[in-house]
This record gives structure tokens, sequence and C-alpha cells, in this order.
């Protein structure tokens, strides 16, 4: 049997695509990861990494940012993620809200894309406060469920209802793999999704 032959819009899709979609990456810093209560830290990483390499095999553009690494306040991205993206150089801000540094938000500017796929730690302030501007700036927003956490289950939470009442989208980083994907015909991606998505399903 054979798919039919739909051929749709990278861009205008209305679901996510390597054309139409950007990851963003907030604050996966030492403490901020030490510090969060909702999540297996372990797992937590392995996710986050994961999403990192997804995006990397489908060439999707990808903002990076720290908070306070240049006053010495806080340590660099973990190196399970710089390791992936060795290219992608973070923004540094001190503004908690990452959408009220002018850098971070050009940055997301210039990846041309309308959907932003996003993580941050914590769930409740550093993924919500940027994510809420992001959608009254026109984006979509789509949020990694499980590559994100909080300080508490209830913070958690709230960040989550917040922003799907804001009109944020939840995924997991598995459903933003498959949908990236899409096909199976899609033969120069497919040993690097199978590398990532069965590595990682069940362990």
């Amino acid at each position: 049997m054979t798919s039919p032959a739909i051929i749709r819009d990278p861009i205008a899709d209305h679901m996510l695509t390597p054309e139409n979609a950007a990851l963003i990456i907030i604050d996966f810093q030492p403490v901020q990861v030490g510090s969060i209560v909702t999540m297996n830290k372990r797992l937590l990483v392995k996710n986050v990494a994961a999403l990192a390499r997804t995006a990397k095999l489908y060439g999707l553009p990808v903002v990076l940012s720290t908070v306070n690494v240049a006053t010495g306040r806080n340590m660099p991205t973990i190196h399970q993620i710089t390791d992936l993206l060795p290219d992608v150089s973070p923004i540094d801000r001190t503004s908690i809200n990452a959408w009220e540094d002018e850098d971070f938000v050009a940055a997301v500017k210039a990846t041309g894309r309308s959907k932003l796929v996003m993580v941050a730690l914590w769930t409740e302030v550093c993924l919500v406060f940027p994510a809420l501007d992001a959608l009254r700036a026109g984006y979509e927003v789509y949020v990694v469920v499980d590559a994100v956490a909080g300080t508490s289950e209830a913070a958690h939470q709230a960040g989550i209802d917040r922003l799907v009442q804001a009109g944020a989208v939840p995924v997991s980083w598995i459903q933003f793999a498959c949908e990236l994907q899409r096909d199976w015909a899609r033969d120069a991606t497919v040993p690097g999704f199978a590398d990532i998505v069965f590595a990682e399903v069940g362990h």
C-alpha cells in the first residue's frame, strides 16, 4: 500500500514542519535543573537532549538563552544541550522574562518562523512569561510538556494551564519528532529519526 500523494505547503501547514517551526530553549542551566521537583532530572535532560537532536536533524533554527551567566550569578547551559548545538551561541540576559531582552526577541524574529516550540526552566516562570508575550506578538506557541519542569507540581501545572488558556499548544518531544518526519518516504531523515525516537522510547 502507498500513502496518498498529498503534498502540503510546508510553510503554510497548520501542523509543525521543518520549514515553519523554530526551537526555543531557555535557562537549562545547572541551578535550574537541580531545583526542579516535578520530573526526574535525568529524564528531563534526556528529553530536552532528544528535542535538540530532533531540531538539528530537521534543520530547525534554534534560539538558546541563559540568564545571569555574564554577571557571574549563574552557570552556562548544561553540556548535554550545548554539545549537540555547538554552532548556537547562547543569548545571555538579566531579565527573568526572556521576551524583555531585545537580543532574544531579535533572535526569535530572525528565525523567520511563525511557530515556536518552547522549553524553559522553570515552567511557571521562564517558560510562561516569554510564551505569553510570544502569543501576544502573534506567534503560535507549542509547549513541550515532557521537557519542562517546575518547582512544585502545583506551580508547574498552573503554568501549563495558564499557557493553554492563553492559546499555547501542549506537545510531547516524541510528538514533535513524528510531526516533523510525517512520512517514512522522507528517506533522508529516516535513519536519524529512528535513532532518536527508538533509542529513547521504553528506556
